[in-house]
């Protein structure tokens, strides 16, 4: 069994001061298949330590070289990716396709930035227009500093991929806490700073727990800048630590995502459309569409087809390719969803989706759909993070658009319409900070990823996601 009781600290790999070992887990033969260190403060410390002394001298590389570090990151990653699939696979439970879409995406993120690298070279010293006479003034973009980046454990590799790939081209230096959850694949990155020969320093790695690493770096003073993707209660403590000492903060949170489906839709594309919002990832995602809206008059139809599609996915073995449900990344995790479906049945809510032969181990929840859900239910408010899904009927767009709108959260949304035109035309409407008309959720890279209201602060990936680890300065002289 491995045990990751190392960090990768100033460009070597250190013996954790912390003593306690947490368990990694299979979540489909449900056994232990590593260990690793809750870690320490001390930890912690050291590695922004290590990142301060390495700060200048990243920085002053420009952006060119950077890009070619992003570029040579990003082919490391492909010569290992179907190694690294099939790990994500089996410490995170989700099919095997899914890992490899993961993969995909994650390298995709890092040539993206390798390029924006380069190109912010090209920015440096830009004139901006000012009125005043006989002034010239230019803009220059500095890194933030010293990066502290926590990701979650749902799509190992990409999070740390939307978080990591600005950072290092911005010019930062980073502490990077990974899931203690799902560890293995992330664990790769270190090992491929190594393999590259990044500057030590410019990337560390720290593993561990919430108490013992993730708030001690969300505290630390060394740190310039925090980027945290979760949940809303630990999302709001980051936010509360960086209030010390004024530092920059972003945050990707949860979401209660709508998914509208008009009376003049195509069925079929609308049935797959939703299945894809709430069973993706065993519904394991901040932007899940679990919350449908359909009109009256096409619903008994809609929900017709979404039970043919729900009876037709496979439960299974993640590593099999017919696998197209996995389980919960972990029991923890299937408790927790389990506790929304018994409050559900109190509230007297059945579910209508047919049943689904499930594996005899696994953390495994079968789909549920359940109709006519009141818009006071926990259910329909808050996030499950597992394959549940709410539904409600509307008259008009109108009420669709105010149904949709009706959340704390603002991260995503679908529209399913008859016209392109029209899922347009309501999705300018709805709250969201990406809205997909008539088709897959899709998050490229040159995109900007992030919500509104209560789902966080900021933006990851595009442009956005780059000056997010920048700060801009203006000199402004005679002509």
């Amino acid at each position: 069994m491995q045990a990751l009781t190392h960090h990768f600290i100033d460009g070597r790999w250190r013996e954790s001061h912390g003593h306690r070992r947490l368990p990694v887990g299979d979540p489909y033969h449900e056994t232990v298949i590593a260990e690793v260190t809750a870690g320490s403060p001390q930890d912690v410390d050291a590695a922004v330590s290590a990142a301060r002394r390495a700060l200048p001298g990243w920085h002053a590389l420009g952006g060119a070289a950077r890009g070619d570090t992003l570029d040579a990151l990003a082919d490391a990653l492909a010569r290992r990716r179907a190694a690294l699939a099939a790990l994500s696979s089996r410490n995170n439970g989700k099919p095997l396709a899914e890992a490899e879409q993961d993969l995909s995406d994650a390298i995709a993120c890092y040539r993206f930035y390798a390029g924006e690298a380069r190109a912010l070279d090209e920015r440096q010293g830009e004139t901006v227009a000012t009125d005043a006479a006989g002034l010239v003034s230019r803009r220059y973009r500095d890194p933030a500093g010293v990066a502290g980046l926590i990701t979650p454990w749902n799509f190992p590799l990409v999070s740390s991929a939307w978080k990591l790939a600005p950072a290092l081209a911005a010019g930062c230096t980073v502490v990077f806490k990974p899931s203690e959850v799902t560890p293995l694949p992330e664990q790769a990155l270190a090992e491929i700073a190594e393999e590259i020969a990044l500057p030590p320093g410019v990337f560390n790695l720290v593993h561990g727990d919430g108490g013992n690493v993730g708030a001690p770096l969300a505290a630390h003073p060394g740190i310039d800048k925090l980027s945290f993707t979760g949940s809303n209660r630990v999302g709001e403590a980051v936010m509360a630590a960086a209030t010390r000492g004024t530092r920059n903060v972003s945050l990707e949170l949860g979401g209660k995502s709508p998914i509208l489906v008009t009376e003049d839709t195509d069925l079929d594309l609308a049935a797959s459309l939703v299945l894809g919002g709430f069973c993706y990832n065993a519904g394991q995602m901040c932007s899940a569409t679990s919350r449908l809206l359909v009109h009256e008059t096409v619903a008994d139809a809609l929900h017709a087809h979404l039970d043919a599609a729900v009876a037709e996915l496979v439960a299974g073995d993640p590593h099999d390719p017919a696998t197209t449900l996995g389980p919960l990344v972990s029991a923890g995790q299937r408790r927790r969803v389990n506790a929304y479906l018994a409050e559900a049945e109190e509230e007297g809510l059945v579910p209508t989706a047919p049943p689904l032969a499930l594996p005899t181990h696994g953390h495994f929840v079968a789909p549920r759909v359940f109709r006519d859900v009141p818009t006071s239910s926990r259910l329909w408010r808050e996030e499950v993070f597992g394959p549940v899904l709410c539904a409600r009927t509307f008259r008009d767009d109108d009420e669709a658009v105010a149904l949709a709108n009706d959340s704390a959260f603002g991260l995503a949304a679908s529209v399913v319409a008859g016209t392109a035109e029209r899922a347009e035309a309501l999705a300018v409407r709805i709250v969201a900070g990406n809205v997909w008309c008539n088709t897959d959720q899709i998050a490229p890279p040159g995109l900007g990823w992030g919500g509104m209201k209560g789902s966080g602060i900021g933006r990851e990936l595009g442009r956005e996601g780059l000056e997010a680890y920048l700060e801009t300065r203006y000199v402004t002289r005679p002509a």
